[in-house]
């Protein structure tokens, strides 16, 4: 299992769909999840949060389906919260964090994740709660890398800044660190259609 990280604008979305497929793993991401229980759009448009519990109730049905089916993961995202974290440490019978290879975080200047927002055009993304969403994830992310290094969970920041295959590369290349015996299985003809496919879900979810 592997956590990916990043505010809204930094490609963490497209880059953990693109692995996902490269290995063939599984790819959760909360705001997917979110979106396929059909009860949260009007919280998600305001860039505001759903309660803790009940993503965490949603996305480890979601976890427990991926293992139950002996896939390796890629979660998007999650934990999205110190409060979310905080409810996995206190299960005692989970073995979610035991199962976490790494977490990457990619790593974007403001202002390049501003243009990145602004070049997608986007009616929801108004300034108002983009700025809200990078309030959020600041808060949350300086709590959770924490907790997940008390865990023992290897923490890797990657340059989020070039273009999708230069980030790819740089990506692969932690991916082969922490998990060295991972094959990937994708073949070079699907690289350009997974990548458009990834990048369509990004401009659409804004992730």
């Amino acid at each position: 299992m592997i956590i990916f990280f990043g505010p809204a604008g930094s490609g963490k979305s497209t880059q953990g769909r693109i692995i996902a497929d490269k290995y063939g793993w599984r790819w959760l991401s909360v705001g997917q999840v979110l979106r396929d229980a059909g009860e949260f759009d009007e919280i998600l448009k305001k860039g505001e949060l759903v309660d803790d519990e009940t993503v965490v109730r949603l996305m480890n049905k979601q976890i427990e389906f991926a293992e139950a089916e002996g896939m390796e993961i890629v979660l998007d995202g999650y934990p999205r919260d110190v409060k979310q974290t905080e409810i996995m440490l206190a299960d005692k019978n989970s073995e979610f964090f035991g199962n976490i290879k790494g977490a990457i975080v990619l790593d974007v200047p403001v202002e390049e994740l501003w243009k990145r927002i602004e070049d997608r055009g986007r009616e929801d993304d108004t300034e108002e709660v983009v700025k809200r969403r990078f309030e959020i994830f600041e808060q949350n992310i300086c709590s959770i890398l924490p907790l997940l290094e008390k865990q023992g969970v290897p923490i890797m920041h990657v340059d989020g800044v070039g273009s999708f295959d230069e980030v790819t590369e740089r990506v692969t290349k932690v991916i082969q660190e922490i998990m060295p015996d991972s094959p990937e299985v994708w073949k070079d003809d699907e690289i350009d259609s997974i990548e458009n496919d990834a990048i369509e879900r990004e401009k659409s979810y804004g992730e």
